[in-house]
């Protein structure tokens, strides 16, 4: 299956206290557009301290989060 949306968020923190609201934020938004046609998880990818990219992704089953760190 090909990927029916290409939806994409950026964090960046700058609170190291708001890390993780900031996160589940994020991870929550992307799950409620995924949510309709259950057909793409979430893959969060670390790019440097405090700055992170949240995608939906076909590659990922619905339901989970998987995660990669660049830096």
């Amino acid at each position: 299956m090909s990927s029916q949306a290409r939806e994409q968020l950026e964090v960046r923190v700058t609170e190291a206290g708001r890390l993780y609201e900031l996160l589940d934020d994020a991870e929550a938004m992307l799950r409620r557009v995924a949510t309709p046609d259950r057909y793409a998880g979430i893959l969060v990818t670390r790019h440097e301290p405090g700055r992170y990219t949240f995608e939906l992704s076909d590659a990922v089953p619905f339901g989970e989060t998987r995660e990669i760190v660049l830096s």
